[in-house]
């Protein structure tokens, strides 16, 4: 029993003297990478609003008129992959007046939206000249952007990565120390693809369309430790 509390009173002594470990000293920075390139895809919504005195007529209306529509942009190339319905809504129509006049319904009103991705940019205009034509009457939006990201999302985080160390090596000049190691690095948001304005316009005949550049921005948290002195 001595021998134990003897052996148990040195290590509680030797633990007691021993020196606290300092924690890392470290520069926390962020850095910012930004890529930009045309696009080569558009993603447009668009359909079709039809008003009829039976729900069932409003609705056969609206699908005649996307089936339409569909075909047309069969005709001028677009593959079945890049179109898909995205909504359809039947509401019913209510007469405008007093207020218990306002509850009778009119009639219906029926919409069928699709949502396509358009390859050729070139054919944009020309495309929307033709659905239009074919009856669609709604555009609910038009976007560009690129089919494969990928590759541009990485170039943006090599150069956030790159702008992350020049600014810890700044910080570290100013400071008087050097850079250790870098001891943690994590992507921060960013990264989908953001429409940019630019003045170069293409239609390619029909509806007039600029599609400007895409712009791809990655951010990175880094910490980097601080080396000896200078």
């Amino acid at each position: 029993m001595p021998i134990r509390l003897a052996a148990s009173t040195l290590l509680l002594l030797a633990l007691a003297t021993a020196p606290v470990q300092a924690a890392e000293r470290l520069i926390s920075v962020t850095g910012r990478g930004e890529v930009t390139a045309p696009p080569d895809m558009a993603v447009i919504r668009l359909g079709v609003v039809e008003e009829a005195a039976t729900a069932q007529a409003a609705m056969q209306a609206a699908n005649d008129a996307a089936a339409a529509v569909l075909a047309r942009l069969r005709a001028r190339g677009i593959a079945q992959r890049d179109m898909q319905t995205s909504e359809l809504r039947l509401a019913p129509v209510r007469a405008s007046g007093p207020q218990d006049e306002g509850r009778r319904i009119t009639g219906f009103t029926a919409s069928n939206a699709v949502t396509v991705r358009l390859r050729d940019l070139a054919a944009l205009g020309g495309a929307l000249d033709a659905v239009v034509g074919e009856g669609a009457n709604r555009l609910d939006g038009l976007r560009f952007t690129v089919a494969d990201p990928a590759p541009l999302m990485e170039e943006a985080r090599r150069a956030a990565v790159a702008d992350a160390m020049a600014r810890a090596e700044t910080l570290a000049a100013a400071a008087g120390v050097t850079l250790g190691p870098v001891r943690s690095i994590a992507e921060r948001g960013g990264g989908a693809p953001r429409p940019m304005m630019r003045e170069a316009a293409r239609s390619g005949g029909g509806v007039p369309v600029a599609p400007g550049e895409i712009e791809i921005t990655v951010e990175v948290a880094m910490e980097v430790a601080i080396g000896a002195a200078e």
